[in-house]
């Protein structure tokens, strides 16, 4: 058995440490976990009610267009229906994007260190990724629409960009939009979204409004604390949202996800708390870096990215001998950083304490 050509070089993703593996593997019985980028908070509690509620038709397919969801999302946003497309999660709308709009041979341009799914995704329907080196962890725009050609069919800005957690601002991406050709889809992966705080995060359904060749994408799996259900979306012009529905598998999000994710959304008081709660958090560990003298990325998401100057893999595996799981940047492609997700107070003040000691055994590189 022979499989298709273009997947045969690709790694398997490799996702976090699961907190029970970690419990058995080092006989640990408290393991905090900081390193999918999860809600500390879970979700809303009027979900589990709603899922609850669902249990009685757990023998019925789903609704396979999400009707219901769809009205509920398109009027938060003030979009039309016919402009939301659901996934199992937003990677699925990625994949569904690359279906769709790439043949082999075509072109597209991504950051060099930014979701992985993009260029997986890009390179089993045979086209060519084009990676951007970042600039002090931020995507280059100016970069990235000078390495469009008239090969390219999608560029992948990840935005706040995971892993770095840094942000381009508004100004900034209708500065890069007014550069980029129509023929090109600009996909704007907002899966932090909601966690932004500065003002000048873009508006990206005003640009949808501007641009037809712009989609924005988001999800449940982050701060409505969703993740386990897989249900995302992605918005844009109609057409667009058509021809992504044109390789949409039926029945792809489950009546469990869509009736959480209706009951999440809903619930703007649980959101606008979890916000608050990331910012403190957020707040708390940039000091607490900057007193142990370690530089972190400008973090604008549900986690951040820090320079600990030491060895990532010796970094990680210390802590997680104490009962802490973090995402190593050894790989992620940043040999010295951890990216660790912003968790509860307690979490993060056990995670501080745990890194001071781990710094403090493992030698700085010079």
């Amino acid at each position: 058995m022979i499989p298709k050509q273009t997947i045969i070089h690709l790694p398997v993703y490799q996702p976090g440490k699961p907190i029970e593996e970690v419990k058995r593997e080092l006989g640990l019985t408290e393991v905090i976990k900081l390193a999918s980028n999860e809600n500390p908070f879970g979700s809303s509690p009027h979900v589990k009610a709603a899922i609850e509620a669902e249990i009685a038709n757990i023998s019925l397919y789903p609704d396979g267009g999400a009707v219901q969801l769809t009205e509920a999302v398109a009027a938060s946003l003030g979009v039309e229906t016919n402009q939301v497309i659901f996934g199992a999660g937003s990677d699925e709308v990625i994949l569904m994007l690359a279906r769709a709009f790439l043949v082999p041979g075509d072109e597209s341009v991504m950051a060099s260190h930014t979701f992985p799914q993009y260029k997986h995704n890009c390179e089993i329907e045979g086209a060519i990724s084009i990676e951007v080196p970042l600039k002090d962890g931020t995507h280059d725009l100016d970069a990235m629409a000078a390495a469009i050609t008239d090969r390219t069919k999608i560029v992948w800005i990840c935005n706040p960009n995971n892993p770095t957690g840094t942000m381009n601002t508004d100004a900034e991406i209708k500065a890069f939009l007014a550069k980029v050709p129509a023929h090109t889809i600009v996909v704007l992966d907002e899966a932090y979204c909601e966690y932004n705080t500065t003002g000048e995060f873009p508006d990206s359904i005003e640009l949808i409004g501007q641009y037809k060749n712009v989609i924005s994408l988001r999800t449940f799996s982050k701060i409505y604390g969703l993740a386990s259900l897989r249900i995302g979306y992605g918005i844009g012009h109609p057409d667009v949202i058509r021809s992504i529905n044109q390789v949409r598998e039926p029945f792809n999000t489950t009546r469990f996800a869509q009736a959480a994710a209706l009951a999440a959304i809903k619930d703007q008081d649980f959101i606008a708390s979890c916000r608050e709660a990331n910012t403190a958090g957020l707040n708390y560990l940039e000091e607490q870096f900057k007193q142990l003298g370690l530089h972190s990325f400008p973090a604008h998401g549900n986690f951040i990215m820090v320079d600990v100057a030491r060895p990532a893999a010796d970094v990680f595996n210390g802590l997680l001998r104490r009962g802490l799981i973090v995402r190593g940047g050894h790989m992620l492609g940043f040999p010295t950083s951890l990216r660790v997700t912003i968790g509860s107070s307690e979490q993060n003040a056990k995670f501080i304490a745990a890194l001071t000691e781990v710094l403090a055994e493992v030698p700085v590189l010079v």
